[in-house]
């Protein structure tokens, strides 16, 4: 509807009444909430998304189905990185995740189901979906790899939390805009429904007239014949600060709720490396230890296990070599750790050196020499 079709119309009250709903706002507060939940669950999903899902017995990797289908390609239409992601986003969202083995040994991540609970037996999901495709068959927790990310239903909590911060948001914005808000009256001679060049031409001026004044720092508006412009806007001079201040509380919150220093989600740089290594401490790595403990549960028999067989997740680090090797060179020559041991911790494989296998003291770490002097 034109700005001009209101100025045509018969100017009954009740007429006029009919167009008030222009006006109304129907916009929603809740992009806030989305935006704070997405900044911190798009963090860990990328962190988890570039582990390494490895098997190792005897200190060597194993480069077989497990490793290819965690690690490269779990499914036909998703990476490995994007079944993580998906992980993820599930695991937060839901407070649990279900991922089932098919008969081609693709792995999908369940978008719902159905779990029954027993004391003495195997757990059942039932109505596995995935997708627009329900499973018809049931799935027994054993051959299914079922996490729990915790005891309290995190996206209750933060929509709780909402709650109270949502009806703030919007207040505050609304004043904010209210403050700021250009408003005017147009005032015109009635135009006649069938003076089509004349609605036309004063039709074409308020577009102009409105886009001017919407783009431009500065915009004069000539005065037209049978047509006044006066602008009622009593603005007064306030910033977007308080609205900031509320925005990162909430995200704060947010952010805390899942072990993420609230520094690390706003950008602040300093002291950036104890937030990471706060970030991966509480919140990454207990995530992983989750999802290790389950994958031995359901990978490794218990006496592949006895015998030396372990689930090894190789996280991304926030260091390269090259800022520990000072560290790494004063474990070695120290004799506290051998070369395959600091390899490991490195995230390396074992080397089939032989040299890896020694504990290396060095002259100054070597005890004195009966009625010498140290070197």
């Amino acid at each position: 509807m034109g700005l001009l079709d209101i100025f045509t119309k018969n100017y009954d009250e009740m007429d006029f009444m009919y167009d008030i709903d222009l006006l109304e706002d129907t916009s929603d507060r809740i992009y806030y909430k989305k935006l704070a939940i997405a900044t911190c669950v798009n963090l860990i999903a990328r962190t988890i998304s570039q582990s390494e899902f490895r098997i190792k017995q005897n200190g060597s990797v194993q480069y077989d189905e497990f490793y290819y289908r965690f690690n490269v390609k779990p499914n036909r239409n998703q990476s490995a990185s994007e079944f993580w992601e998906t992980f993820v986003h599930k695991i937060i969202h839901d407070n649990e995740v279900l991922i089932i083995k098919t008969d081609t040994d693709d792995l999908l991540i369940a978008d719902d189901f159905s779990r029954t609970e027993y004391a003495m037996m195997d757990d059942v999901f039932r109505d596995v979906m995935v997708k627009n495709y329900t499973f018809r068959r049931n799935f027994i927790s054993s051959d299914v790899i079922y996490i729990q990310y915790s005891n309290e239903d995190l996206s209750r909590l933060i929509s709780s939390l909402y709650t109270d911060y949502g009806e703030l948001f919007g207040r505050m914005l609304e004043f904010q805009k209210h403050n700021n808000q250009i408003r005017a009256t147009v005032d015109t001679e009635n135009v006649s429904k069938k003076d089509k060049e004349t609605q036309n031409r004063l039709q074409a001026f308020i577009d102009r007239m409105y886009k001017a004044i919407k783009n431009k720092a500065f915009a004069i508006v000539p005065q037209q014949k049978g047509f006044t412009y006066q602008e009622k806007s009593d603005r007064t001079s306030s910033s977007a600060e308080e609205i900031n201040k509320i925005t990162s509380g909430f995200l704060d919150h947010v952010a805390r709720a899942l072990g993420i220093p609230p520094a690390l989600v706003r950008g602040e740089m300093a002291d950036v490396e104890k937030s990471t290594r706060n970030y991966m401490t509480f919140c990454v790595e207990p995530l992983l230890k989750k999802i290790k403990d389950e994958l031995s549960a359901k990978f490794i028999d218990k006496r592949d296990f006895l015998n030396g067989q372990r689930i090894n997740i190789r996280r991304v680090s926030y260091t390269n070599i090259f800022d520990v090797a000072s560290a790494v060179d004063k474990l070695r020559s120290s004799g506290v750790a051998n070369g395959h041991e600091l390899r490991d911790e490195l995230g390396m494989e074992e080397s089939d050196d032989p040299i890896h296998d020694k504990y290396v003291i060095t002259k100054n770490y070597s005890e004195s020499i009966e009625g010498g002097e140290n070197e």
